[in-house]
């Protein structure tokens, strides 16, 4: 994959990462803290947290082709690094103030790598699928 199709990719996982941190907080303040509203402090911490995470997604990184097991290993490698890096910068500016609550963003950040995961897999599938067709009509007409 070139650099500038995968800066674009980093970039769509950014807003993708960042709608999914405000939906999930959403439902989750509507369920426990109905009073309480995102405060514009809160939106650019969201925000930061959204960069660094798909900022991390350098780690995946390569302009050649990697084995299925190198892209797995850097995939592991990937989640790990995001959530030990989100963990201690949320110690560290006291989003996290207990135990409790690192176990909790700990399983927010795993459902969130999970779900844009599974997002991106899905695309890659269909864009496969669109590559093969082409691919069958273009056999079909070339004689053999």
């Amino acid at each position: 994959m070139k650099l500038s199709e995968f800066v674009k990719k980093i970039f769509k996982d950014f807003l993708l990462i960042f709608a999914l941190i405000i939906i999930i907080l959403t439902f989750l303040r509507q369920m426990y803290f109905p009073d309480e509203a995102f405060s514009l402090k809160s939106i650019y911490i969201i925000m930061a947290f959204a960069f660094l995470s798909a900022l991390i997604g350098f780690i995946l990184y390569s302009p050649n082709d990697l084995s299925e097991k190198n892209m797995r290993i850097r995939m592991f490698l990937h989640f790990f690094t995001l959530e030990i890096l989100l963990i201690a910068i949320s110690s560290v500016f006291g989003v996290i103030e207990s135990l409790s609550d690192g176990i909790i963003l700990a399983v927010q950040i795993a459902v969130i790598y999970f779900i844009v995961r599974f997002l991106s897999w899905k695309k890659d599938q269909k864009e496969a699928q669109k590559i093969n067709e082409k691919l069958n009509a273009w056999k079909k007409d070339v004689p053999q």
